[in-house]
């Protein structure tokens, strides 16, 4: 079964998509999966170790399922000064 989801990108995931957002359908059984098909798609360099998830405006585990009609961020270290 897929669900349809929206993705944000921030940061330094947003520079390589060269997007924002976009609307994915997914079969993925969690969500480190999910972003695993997008590091393929997008050409994303950052392991999932390296990044936390968050769905709906809250953070989430990597093990949780997408659900349709879900925002789901990628949200990846940044640094500021």
């Amino acid at each position: 079964m897929t669900a349809r989801v929206k993705v944000l990108y921030f940061a330094s995931l947003r520079d390589v998509a060269g997007i924002a957002s976009e609307t994915f359908d997914t079969a993925a059984p969690d969500l480190r999966v999910l972003y695993i098909e997008l590091r393929a798609r997008h050409g994303f360099a950052l392991p999932v170790e390296k990044l936390r998830v968050a769905v709906d405006g809250a953070f989430a585990r990597w093990e949780d399922k997408p659900r349709a009609g879900s925002e789901i961020a990628f949200i990846p270290p940044v640094s500021g000064g």
